[in-house]
C-alpha cells in the first residue's frame, strides 16, 4: 500500500492550516532536531524522500548543497514546493519511494522527515536505500516515535483523572508490529508500527551504522510558545536516526 493521504482534499486543507500556525511541532520541534543532524551540506548530492512543500530541500541548497533530488508520493505537496520553492538545484518528482530507483552509489546523504511510518514494506526501502548510497554516505531520518503508533485503538492515547489531568500515556501491542489506523484530521489515516529494535536492525542488516539517536525534548522557548509540547518531557513524538554506509 501506498499512503497519499496528503492528496485527500480535506486532509490536506487541515493540514496546510495547521502548517501555517506561527508556533507547530514541525517547526519548533521537529525540523530543528533534523536540522542538528546534517553533516556540512557543502558540495554533497542528496535525496530527499517525502518532500512535502520542498521547504527542507529548499533549506539544503541555500546551506551548501549541489543538488537535490526530491521525491514525494502527493499532487499537492509538489505543486506548493514547484511554486514557493523552486530552484535550479533541486528536482521535484512526484513518484513514490517504493518506486524510485536511482543508481548505486548516487548519494552523498538521503534524508526523510516523517515519512517512513507511511511505508508497509520497510525492509525493502532500507534495502534501496543502502543502495542508493555512496561509501561513507549518511541516512538521515524521523519517524513518529513507536511509542506513539503501538497502541491498535484510535482514540486518545493518554488517560485522565478525575480533575481531566492527563495521568499517564498508555503503550500496548508494542512487539505486535504492523498496519495501524488513526483519525488525523479525517478518519482511516493509515501508518505503520514497528519497534524500536526493528527500526534499527533492519538499517544493521543493510549495512548501515548508527551514528545517533535522538528523542528531541523542546527547547524552554519553544515549550512558552506552545505549551502543548511540555508533554514531550512525558513521551517523545519523534526518533531520529542517523546512519553511515
Amino acid at each position: 500500500m501506498k499512503q497519499n493521504i496528503y492528496d485527500h482534499l480535506e486532509f490536506f486543507r487541515q493540514y496546510r492550516k495547521l502548517r501555517q500556525t506561527p508556533y507547530n511541532y514541525n517547526h519548533l520541534l521537529e525540523q530543528p532536531a533534523f536540522k542538528s543532524l546534517l553533516p556540512d551540506l557543502i558540495h554533497v548530492q542528496m535525496l530527499d524522500i517525502g518532500c512535502g512543500m520542498g521547504e527542507f530541500a529548499y533549506y539544503c541548497i541555500e546551506n551548501g548543497a549541489k543538488h537535490v533530488t526530491a521525491i514525494d508520493v502527493s499532487k499537492n505537496m509538489l505543486s506548493i514546493a514547484q511554486r514557493e520553492h523552486a530552484h535550479a538545484n533541486i528536482d521535484y518528482h512526484l513518484q513514490a519511494l517504493e518506486d524510485y530507483h536511482a543508481d548505486p552509489e548516487s548519494f552523498d546523504c538521503i534524508t526523510s522527515s516523517l515519512s517512513l511510518h507511511y511505508i508497509a514494506d520497510f525492509n525493502g526501502v532500507i534495502e534501496n536505500i543502502a543502495r542508493m548510497l555512496r561509501p561513507n554516505a549518511l541516512f538521515i531520518f524521523s519517524v513518529e516515535h513507536p511509542i506513539a503508533t503501538a497502541r491498535k485503538t484510535i482514540e486518545d492515547n493518554w488517560f485522565y483523572d478525575e480533575n481531566g489531568n492527563r495521568s499517564h500515556y498508555a503503550v500496548d501491542h508494542y512487539h505486535d508490529e504492523g498496519q495501524r489506523e488513526e483519525t488525523w484530521f479525517v478518519d482511516g489515516v493509515v501508518k505503520y508500527h514497528r519497534s524500536v529494535s526493528t527500526i534499527i536492525n533492519t538499517l544493521i542488516a543493510h549495512g548501515l551504522m548508527i551514528e545517533k539517536i535522538l528523542e528531541p525534548i523542546p527547547s524552554d522557548e519553544a515549550m512558552q510558545q506552545l505549551p502543548s509540547l511540555k508533554n514531550e518531557l512525558r513521551r517523545p513524538s519523534f526518533l531520529f536516526i542517523k546512519a553511515r554506509k
